[in-house]
């Protein structure tokens, strides 16, 4: 299948199964994952915003002017950037930055849109997350490969895979005008 004035990529992106060795039940594994680390997200958001007992309780919920970062950040006791984080612990702006990043993570992922940018996204947030837990400190479980990283590395794979055309909105999403002119928005 040949198409005009495409680059091979924008091809693969319209193919069934992209590449020889995702097969059917793959795509569906791949669409299990993503939609499951989007709910991991999302149910962060809802926690931290309703306070519904398990993370956050609903004393220090955001909607009762708890902040999503202050106890996270403010309890950082190792790394280099412990000072940083400290600093902006229970900023509105880092409180706001990370609420919409969550939200919006969760949300790519549920639907399969935006999957390019929900990657960048959840790498960046489980980068910074990362350095404020700061592994490398002695009594960590594991110095290096942590659940940020993973859920980073499930992020990329998911956008790459394109995860989002099996049970969700990606075929649609990618057929979108804008979308089709910043192929970026994947």
């Amino acid at each position: 299948m040949t198409i005009i004035g495409r680059s091979h990529a924008a091809h693969l992106e319209q193919v069934e199964a992209p590449g020889a060795m995702l097969t059917t039940s793959a795509a569906k594994a791949l669409a299990v994952l993503r939609v499951s680390t989007g709910l991991v997200f999302l149910w962060a958001f809802l926690d931290k915003t309703f306070g519904f007992g398990y993370a956050t309780p609903a004393a220090k919920a955001w909607i009762n002017g708890g902040s999503p970062t202050k106890g996270f950040l403010a309890s950082v006791e190792a790394g280099p950037l412990q000072g940083f984080f400290h600093t902006i612990a229970g900023n509105p702006v880092a409180d706001w930055g990370f609420m919409l990043g969550m939200l919006g993570i969760g949300l790519a992922l549920v639907l399969g849109i935006g999957l390019r940018v929900a990657a960048v996204a959840a790498t960046a947030m489980m980068a910074l997350m990362w350095l404020a837990e700061w592994p490398l400190a002695q009594g960590s479980s594991n110095p290096l490969i942590d659940y940020h990283v993973i859920y980073a590395i499930g992020a990329v794979t998911l956008a790459l895979t394109y995860a989002g055309h099996t049970w969700g909105l990606g075929r649609w999403w990618a057929k979108l005008p804008l979308v089709q002119k910043n192929r970026w928005l994947i």
